[in-house]
């Protein structure tokens, strides 16, 4: 027979758009439809039903961007309706949605008459099932703009609400009745599913001719003018090609329905609370009608939002979990960021998440839920094992633009040697549909053929919400054993977990971080929100201190309640579009407002505290929160700061000379370092023939992403900020000596004051910028002569090395990388750090000059201009500071990073001006880096502390606590076996290494730890 498979295909995408499409609705009939608009925020169902509703007609226009329209639907569905066999009485409405998407564009949320929510609607999923006779709901309908706009990255200012215009964008198309066929829905699954299947088969190959040719017969049997009468029949000719069973070796997916809802993004946070509503309502209606459909959710944070605000919804979610069905994933706060949230509040992300799980659903997530996040940190793998927890899940790797990533299922490995059992679903998607080309797709990705076959396949609309719908579960029923097919499993993340170890015993392993080759501009979008985060992280290291030292020392009251109320917000701040600055500036303005209250409840908290251990008087107290002793100042204590003398500047030809007893920075008329001596090695530091302190500006056009990405041609325009309006002395004392160098370029000014203080190898450069350029990237660069084959970053916890050289596809991929407070380069025997309080993107390599000498380059990125999705991204002032300490090895580097961000604290008017640390340890390579007490309010006291110089280290632990007991555990603060808290041993699970400590006496406590490792010991009091 002559091959006609082209017109086939063509004759059966009329069939469904033509013939079925418009049969699966036997008919339908009007609502009557009365309107209310809530003149500003969301208000409540109890709220808004008691306002004056008006007559509103299908075709009129409604929903200014942002605002929220109550409709309110009546009618009565049609005698002997809910009698028909096969047929199902539903309410369907239409609010105008402008593309198929869910998640980006109206939205509406169904309430019964008594405020009971039924489900959503949504582009794709238009339809409520209706039981009673009356029709009386509610429909609070969202008029959130399409800012996405088919992600064209066109600016827009409908992502700020002052901004936005105030025209409707939504026309009411429909609000119907209607009776539903399910054998016609039905037969438009099976086209579906066999549809999806062609499209991967192989042209010739049996069994696609078989599935063509069952299909023409369905088509025949169907009869265009009496469709809903032959459905029936036409399904008959589908049983045999459905029925057949996939191939033994075919491969075996898990799929997890889910819905990753970004907790603010195109939104802004209070909307994402609503789409955790619509979305988890849907969720549960879809659950009444398929028993065996289990769903996944991640992040505490919106099923905290649910219990807040949607009371009753979480109740009925609460009875889901109970059952199975509904299942926490993730054990976060929300699916942050793990580049840039600092390591206590990475760990703090699963203490929140967890404690919440446990407290609310008695459920302790195992598996790491990350789908989206935008690169992965070496030092995840210790943490996420430190929470207990087993696996790890992400996706996002494969948008990786550069480097294939070689593995889907494997144990990744961290800096301290911590290996957690890892999953990288090949279907390349975390919002799949179950579609025969993603099923496909899946298989053929797949990198572990031959030694295991099973991958995870996570489904649901996401991003926007919305979740699984009814065709997703209907592709995973005809696909469950399905020839040519993979097979499909509805399951659960544990369920594929636990098969997935037993299936492979030994799978690979990748060692160090997962590192995606895009998005790299994350790192320094939105300066003011980054800076926010830093500030705060240190603030409540601070609170927590000295809030503990207080209740140890005098009984004080350990604020609780303030503590985690902070803790909260700055973790939800930490979600991956908002930390990493790609949401719309609503976000980041409230970001930026919720950062300021937080340091203001911080302050207050810390002063409370000051005050309780020192009274008023009139004494000058400096507190030092840093792990290391600073001004005379003890860490963790507090006592009257000793700055030395013998800071002076000199004024020669060459420029103004800031010096003391270890460092010379010689600056020049254009304000650049030309010179910065190490007085001690009697070493020039500035390679010759270069200058730094040079600020550059680069064109910044990403070819995608604007505020994700800074693509590599960036560094093909550039000019370099040499002209000074002004370079002056503005501080000369014994103490400290300084420099003001001021520049004005295009639209912008920068102010630089460098300094330098007696005593200090570090010079001081704070930075001061009204920035109002659009579409440029400003760097800041050091070079420096030292030949530094690769780079050490700071990370959470510790630190990483990546290659200064390209090498290889894989080292030249990282050129712009991330590090938290400090990063250093060395050759054998002399290295240089370089510390800032608020920078996170960074670029170092090594360069060759004329001469043939090499040296090192070190950039901070500071500031960009993207315009999308926020076209006034970073416009306005910013203010950072960075540090480069000469002659530094790394454990230098580590205490110039908590000496920028942890400063002495004045406090002026107290009684006592020494406040006694609480803990005392006798090796710099051992960070206190966490003292607070404990979460289940015993007044237990919690120490964290990690190995920061990556090397086995020694020390003993001296502590004034009155402890009756010291232990070790988790994040979670439970008790660890004392002989191992790792699962080693077993191939697939955590590996980690236990802490090795020992009481001494009373007050002493003996620490040995692995490179890199994390402890938490418990001190109990009473």
């Amino acid at each position: 027979m002559h091959d006609n498979s082209a017109l086939v295909l063509l004759r059966i995408n009329r069939f469904v758009v033509e013939r079925l499409h418009p049969a699966m609705y036997r008919t339908s009939l009007p609502l009557n439809i009365e309107v209310w608009e809530a003149p500003g925020e969301p208000v409540t169902f109890h709220d808004a039903r008691q306002q004056p509703f008006r007559a509103f007609q299908i075709g009129t226009a409604w929903g200014p961007p942002w605002s929220t329209t109550w409709f309110h639907v009546t009618g009565t569905v049609p005698a002997g309706w809910f009698e028909l066999p096969g047929l199902r009485s539903e309410l369907v409405v239409d609010l105008g949605f402008s593309t198929a998407v869910p998640g980006f564009q109206a939205e509406g949320l169904v309430y019964t008459a008594d405020g009971v929510i039924v489900k959503a609607v949504e582009a794709r999923n238009q339809s409520v099932p209706l039981c009673e006779a009356t029709v009386n709901l509610y429909v609070e309908a969202a008029s959130n703009p399409n800012i996405a706009a088919d992600f064209s990255f066109t600016p827009t200012s409908l992502g700020n609400r002052a901004t936005a215009p105030t025209a409707p964008l939504y026309t009411l198309r429909r609000a119907d009745v209607a009776l539903k066929d399910q054998g016609v829905w039905e037969l438009a699954q099976d086209f579906a599913a066999l549809r999806g299947l062609l499209g991967e088969l192989p042209d010739a190959s049996a069994r696609r001719g078989e599935i063509l040719r069952a299909l023409e017969r369905c088509m025949d049997t169907v009869d265009p003018q009496n469709v809903a009468g032959t459905a029936a029949d036409g399904r008959a000719e589908l049983v045999g090609v459905l029925s057949r069973r996939a191939n033994a070796s075919a491969h075996r997916v898990h799929a997890v329905g889910h819905a990753h809802i970004d907790s603010a993004w195109l939104w802004p946070v209070r909307e994402t609370v609503r789409k955790v509503a619509r979305t988890f309502s849907n969720v549960l209606s879809l659950m009444d009608e398929n028993p065996d459909f289990i769903f996944a959710a991640s992040s505490a944070q919106q099923f905290a939002w649910l219990k807040e605000v949607y009371p009753e919804l979480f109740e009925r979610v609460k009875a889901a979990v109970a059952r199975g069905a509904f299942v926490p994933v993730g054990g976060m706060w929300v699916e942050s960021d793990t580049n840039m949230p600092g390591g206590e509040a990475l760990a703090r992300q699963f203490v929140a998440g967890k404690r919440f799980f446990l407290r609310e659903f008695g459920v302790e997530p195992l598996e790491v839920w990350l789908p989206d996040s935008f690169g992965y940190s070496a030092a995840l793998p210790q943490i996420v094992a430190a929470a207990g927890s087993r696996w790890f899940l992400t996706q996002k790797i494969s948008w990786s633009e550069t480097n294939l990533f070689p593995h889907h299922t494997f144990l990744w490995e961290g800096i301290d040697g911590t290996r957690i059992f890892t999953h990288f679903p090949p279907v390349a998607d975390y919002n799949a549909e179950l579609s025969g080309a993603e099923l496909a797709r899946a298989e053929r990705n797949y990198a572990e053929k031959g030694m295991a076959n099973t991958s995870l396949v996570p489904f649901g609309w996401g991003d926007g919400g919305g979740g699984p719908t009814a065709e997703m579960i209907a592709a995973a029923r005809r696909t469950a054993d399905l020839e040519g097919s993979p097979t499909v499993q509805l399951s659960t993340p544990r369920a594929f977990f636990e098969t997935a170890e037993t299936e492979y015993a030994e799978p690979p392993v990748w060692s160090g971080e997962l590192y995606l080759e895009f998005h790299r501009g994350t790192f320094t979008s939105q300066a003011r929100t980054k800076r926010g985060n830093r500030r705060s992280e240190h603030l409540l290291r601070e609170a927590e201190l000295w809030a503990t030292t207080a209740a140890v020392q005098v009984g004080a009251e350990y604020p609780y309640a303030a503590l985690e109320q902070a803790w909260h917000t700055v973790l939800l701040q930490q979600f991956h579009d908002i930390l990493p600055g790609s949401s719309i500036a609503w976000v980041h303005q409230q970001a930026e407002r919720n950062y300021a209250l937080v340091a203001e409840a911080l302050d207050g908290l810390i002063e409370t505290s000051v005050r309780a251990l020192c009274g008023h008087g009139s004494a000058t107290l400096a507190l030092n929160a840093g792990p290391y002793a600073l001004e005379g100042v003890a860490a963790l204590g507090g006592g009257a700061a000793v700055a030395e003398a013998g800071a002076r500047v000199t004024r020669t030809p060459a420029g103004i000379v800031l010096h003391n007893d270890l460092v010379a920075v010689t600056i020049d008329a254009d304000g650049l370092f030309s010179s910065v001596r190490d007085v001690v090695a009697d070493r020039e530091v500035i390679p010759a023939g270069q200058r730094g302190n040079l600020l550059l500006l680069h064109r910044d056009t990403p070819t995608q992403w604007d505020a994700w990405d800074i693509d590599e041609h960036y560094r093909r325009n550039v000019e370099e900020l040499t002209a000074a309006d002004e370079v002056a002395v503005v501080l000369e004392t014994p103490e400290r000596v300084g420099v003001r160098v001021t520049r004005t370029f295009g639209s912008s000014r920068i102010e630089q004051r460098v300094s330098l203080a007696a005593g200090s190898p570090a010079i001081d450069v704070h930075l001061a910028i009204d920035w109002h350029e659009r579409q440029k990237l400003l760097k800041l660069a050091f070079p420096l002569d030292v030949h530094a084959d690769r780079a050490a970053s700071e990370i959470q916890f510790g630190h990483i090395y990546r290659p200064t050289h390209a090498n290889t596809s894989w080292d030249s991929a990282r050129f712009e990388t991330c590090a938290h407070r400090w990063v250093h380069v060395g050759e054998p025997g002399y290295g240089v750090a370089v510390a800032n309080d608020s920078t996170y993107g960074h670029d170092i390599e090594r360069s060759t000059d004329a001469g043939g000498t090499t040296h090192t380059t070190v950039r901070l990125s500071l500031v960009r201009a993207p315009l999308f999705p926020d076209p006034f991204a970073d416009q306005g002032t910013h203010s950072m500071s960075v540090s480069v300490r000469i002659g530094a090895g790394i454990a230098d580097a580590v205490a110039e990073g908590y000496r920028l961000n942890l400063p002495l604290r004045e406090v002026i008017g107290v009684e006592s001006a020494a406040v006694e640390p609480l803990l005392r340890i006798d090796n710099p390579a051992v960070v206190i880096e966490a003292v607070k007490l404990a979460e289940d309010g015993s007044g237990d006291v919690i120490v964290r502390l990690y190995e920061a110089h990556g090397s086995r280290s020694r020390a003993l632990l001296g502590h004034a606590l009155s402890a009756t007991e010291v232990y070790a555990t988790d994040l979670l603060e439970r008790r660890l076996p004392d002989a191992s808290h790792s699962q080693s041993g077993t191939p697939g699970r955590v590996e980690s290494h236990p802490p090795m400590f020992s009481p001494v006496s009373g007050e002493l406590v003996a620490l040995e730890l692995r490179p890199f490792q994390l402890l938490t010991l418990r001190f109990r009091r009473g």
